[in-house]
């Protein structure tokens, strides 16, 4: 195919505005699907549907018909969460143009921005549309004012659809082969392809998705990795429909897959360059990342004898998921599991439910905590992310934690609870940015050990559901952290051990105190909830005994008579406490995650 008839392009747009839908009436306006068929081809995972989420990016070649020519359509889809900013910025680099999707009924939100600037960057062609213009409460024009005013184009410019309903998307193709550029290519130059996104197939190893920027690349051919500097030989290449379409070769400006017996995702990574082995381009394209975990947790299974399945349900993840890192741990409480590094809690989130749905492991996720940079006394810096592994407070200098650059937008009459809530989480304010009379946009520098518990949700609720966020890492800071450990009857729980900020310690520990009290069965003597700071008690709460009426039996007589039963319960109590041990039940640990952390 020419390349002046080839259009790569994606469609960004904030969660559950309508992309995937949208993409479900491409696939049945060029023919690939029929209408009966299931809603959301692209999001293929039960949980994608059910959270209204792209979670895994996809791709999908269409034919289109315009002024009597055929030309080539490439979706490359985009994950859509926050989490997954990394991916994104991949897809886009593999297009030529995008197509900015907004919910009428719910106008520009937080993530819209954020990936609308990525595909500024990468210096896409935007095709503006508004969607959902079928709805009763869709505020079409003064969603389309808003996009006019934030991208300087004139308002007949912007197109209108219902993606549900399939109006204005046969003129919305037909737009994409008019307004978006075509690739720009040079099919003699040595080949130079772009790794998008790669997925595991169970009997044919990693298929590498990539877009073809310069040169051409035919089966049988040597091909290298910039990133690992491994060689493979390609056993086969295509295009990608629903199925895979194998061909001979894929040319400059095309977008396909590669099959080259790759064992691990990981080995392809997402970014990366792909060239000849003999005769190929001398520089990788810019914007290649490793993955880089920011929350962090450890996971283990409900049951020990689980032990063995969630050690081969990990390996299977890992080789559809590279960004997920883990190590194996083991603790006094919870026994043998492993510790994982997660891109963010979303990435935490679906991990869990794939183990459980997947793979039929329950498990129990310790209290989520991110990467702290201690620089210690004898001039060693060290990246700490569990909370067993921090050094004794005599040997550290500094510790520096992880801030983000955070956008809230936030309808005016919330800015109040949104400003509050920001300062109770550490927020510093960068500034105020009024989108139109109804909506602004704050401006915060946070940290993200304030970010990940719950503050999405408490934003939702002080804004009535209408606040939306995005974050990207800035830079590490100073910061005056400290461990704090849970101590039941004395003994230190490791799994329930965390880091926080000095000031947020004493209610920290005291939420997961009073949850446990709740949580935990009443023993035959006194138990003790206590929080402490190395050896200083920072907040306390007490489980009172189960007590026997010794004294039922005395209905008459002297009182040293009762007195002497009364002081030979205190004593047997007294050894009771000595000697017992509490039994701390599974849903403890659940308990302490969902500890109020304000």
């Amino acid at each position: 195919m020419k390349q002046e008839f080839i259009r790569n392009f994606c469609i960004i747009a904030h969660i559950d505005h309508g992309k995937s839908t949208l993409a479900d009436r491409f696939l049945e306006y060029t023919h690939l699907v029929n209408k009966v068929d299931v809603d959301q081809v692209l999001d293929s995972m039960d949980l994608e549907r059910e959270k209204g989420i792209t979670i895994k990016s996809h791709c999908v070649r269409m034919i289109h018909s315009y002024n009597s020519q055929e030309y080539v359509l490439n979706l490359i889809d985009t994950p859509g969460h926050v989490d997954f900013s990394y991916e994104v910025s991949r897809a886009l680099a593999s297009c030529e143009g995008a197509i900015l999707l907004v919910d009428a009924s719910q106008g520009i939100e937080a993530q819209t921005l954020s990936n609308l600037y990525l595909a500024l960057d990468n210096d896409l062609e935007i095709l503006p549309v508004v969607n959902k213009i079928d709805l009763p409460k869709a505020d079409v024009e003064g969603t389309i004012q808003d996009l006019s005013d934030l991208l300087g184009c004139l308002p007949e410019e912007i197109m209108k659809v219902s993606a549900k309903n399939g109006e204005g998307v046969k003129d919305l193709l037909d737009a994409i082969c008019a307004k978006l550029p075509a690739p720009q290519g040079n099919i003699d130059a040595p080949p130079k392809a772009l790794i998008f996104d790669s997925f595991f197939d169970m009997f044919r190893g990693v298929v590498v998705l990539v877009r073809l920027f310069d040169g051409r690349l035919r089966k049988g051919e040597r091909i290298k990795l910039f990133a690992t500097e491994h060689e493979y030989d390609i056993e086969e290449i295509g295009y990608l429909g629903l199925k895979l379409s194998p061909q001979e070769e894929l040319t400059a400006g095309e977008v396909g897959y590669i099959i080259a017996n790759i064992k691990e995702v990981a080995d392809a990574r997402v970014g990366d360059t792909l060239t000849l082995a003999k005769g190929g381009c001398e520089e990788p394209l810019p914007g290649f990342k490793e993955p880089k975990p920011m929350v962090y947790s450890s996971i283990f299974p409900i049951n020990s004898e689980d032990y063995e399945n969630l050690v081969e349900a990990m390996a299977k993840l890992k080789l559809n998921d590279a960004s997920l890192v883990y190590e194996k741990e083991n603790s006094a409480a919870l026994g043998y599991g492993f510790r994982c590094g997660f891109l963010g809690m979303l990435h935490l989130e679906i991990v869990k439910e794939r183990l459980l749905r997947e793979y039929n492991v329950p498990i129990i996720a310790t209290t989520p905590s991110v990467g702290f940079l201690i620089k210690l006394k004898n001039g060693q810096e060290v990246l700490i992310n569990n909370p067993a592994d921090f050094p004794d407070p005599t040997l550290i200098e500094t510790i520096k934690e992880p801030y983000m650059e955070t956008e809230i937008i936030v309808p005016t009459e919330y800015i109040g609870n949104v400003m509050k809530l920001a300062q109770e989480r550490r927020g510093i304010q960068k500034d105020i940015q009024y989108l139109d009379e109804k909506r602004v946009a704050l401006h915060y520098e946070m940290p993200l050990i304030e970010i990940i518990f719950d503050f999405y949700d408490k934003l939702k609720t002080v804004s009535r559901g209408y606040a939306s966020l995005d974050y990207t890492f800035l830079e590490y800071r100073p910061s005056e952290v400290v461990k704090v450990d849970i101590l039941i009857n004395g003994e230190k729980v490791d799994a329930m051990s965390f880091i926080c900020h000095r000031d947020k310690a004493h209610s920290w520990g005291k939420s997961v105190t009073d949850t446990l009290a709740e949580v935990i069965p009443r023993h035959l003597f006194k138990i003790a909830l206590q929080a402490a700071i190395g050896g200083t008690i920072i907040a306390r709460s007490t489980i009172n005994p189960l007590r026997k009426d010794v004294l039922a039996k005395c209905y008459g007589g002297d009182v040293t008579r009762k007195r002497k039963l009364l002081e030979k319960q205190k004593e047997g109590k007294k050894k009771m406490k000595e000697i017992g041990s509490v039994s701390v039940p599974q849903e403890a640990f659940l308990a302490v995650l969902k500890a109020d952390r304000d």
